[in-house]
């Protein structure tokens, strides 16, 4: 017949509970503490990194601890998320990361090292921003049905550079949709790619307004259309896709979120959410990316969720469709 424990050590065990339960509310309410990595999962210059710096410097307000901005490109952003997803879940790594790193890459890679359903916490919601189809200024086309021509009379021969998925998603779609052969040609970083396009050893390059309207409004490139359904307030002089071809349906909207590893503790996700909403909502932020297109949508850490679960859906069927098979 067993025993029952003396009264002296199931005070001790009650009072270790409590002291374990206690301390960890005390580590979520002091949170943070300490500065928080934020890990840019592309290179320093591109959309990702210019709109993760402008938030964290927002977030660094609320927090009342620097955002440290860490870039980590490469692999259209899986090695900077494989690090946040094996990350410690305690706040202080997050990922800022797109629809390359939790939407599209399921589709397009057979073994990521992590999974892409269950290696995040949705934490909030930045934006999102359209694309610029542009060209090389020697490339004898003005519009974007003239070198859909000058495609279809060389299969082949005509290239395209991508240094993230919505940038190669959006041009396997553009040749589907305009049935049309291209070679495409990956970059590490989109201000590298952008480098070539302008000194011609591309043809085009589908990349984000950040990286691409500047070089459009220097003419140092000629801009054929935006990947939007709507044409962009930004540059409205450049038709959308489905309006240069005559077609619908074409549309690609990159976007922006933060997450953090699986299973962070729930109070320091909202402390996070909170100050990614402030920052979205913030006049001055708003201001500064409207001009290439960016639009703030301040939400909950579950719509995060919830649209990321959407946004897998749509793009496997964006890349199953333009005849992209995982590698």
């Amino acid at each position: 017949m067993k025993t029952k424990p003396p009264l002296r050590r199931i005070t001790l065990l009650c009072s270790g509970l409590l002291l374990a339960l206690t301390s960890t509310l005390v580590i979520a309410d002091n949170y943070p503490s300490k500065p928080i990595k934020a890990i840019v999962p592309f290179a320093a210059g591109s959309a990702t990194d210019q709109i993760g710096r402008a938030f964290a410097a927002k977030m660094a307000e609320s927090l009342g601890q620097p955002v440290v901005i860490e870039n980590r490109p490469g692999a259209n952003g899986m090695i900077g998320a494989d690090q946040v997803a094996k990350s410690p879940a305690d706040g202080y790594t997050l990922l800022f990361g797109t629809n390359s790193t939790n939407a599209a890459l399921k589709s397009l890679v057979k073994n990521l090292p992590y999974n892409q359903d269950t290696a995040f916490t949705p934490i909030g919601y930045f934006g999102s921003v359209p694309l610029i189809v542009a060209i090389n200024n020697d490339v004898p086309a003005k519009s974007l049905n003239g070198f859909v021509s000058l495609a279809k009379a060389d299969p082949g021969k005509m290239t395209f550079a991508y240094a993230s998925t919505s940038q190669r998603v959006s041009s396997e779609m553009l040749a589907n949709v305009a049935g049309i052969k291209m070679t495409g040609v990956s970059y590490k970083s989109g201000p590298n790619a952008m480098t070539d396009l302008i000194g011609g050893q591309v043809n085009m390059f589908t990349s984000d307004f950040a990286v691409s309207l500047p070089q459009v409004q220097a003419g140092k490139i000629r801009g054929l259309a935006v990947t939007s359904l709507k044409r962009s307030p930004a540059i409205p002089e450049l038709p959308t896709v489905n309006e240069a071809l005559g077609i619908k349906g074409y549309e690609l909207i990159a976007f922006f979120a933060a997450f953090g590893p699986a299973g962070m503790p729930k109070e320091t996700v909202l402390k996070l959410n909170k100050a990614i909403n402030d920052a979205a909502k913030s006049k001055d932020l708003v201001e500064r990316f409207s001009a290439m297109g960016f639009e703030s949508q301040p939400g909950t850490p579950e719509a995060l969720g919830q649209k990321i679960r959407l946004e897998t859906v749509k793009w496997a069927k964006a890349i199953k469709e333009a005849g992209m098979e995982p590698e």
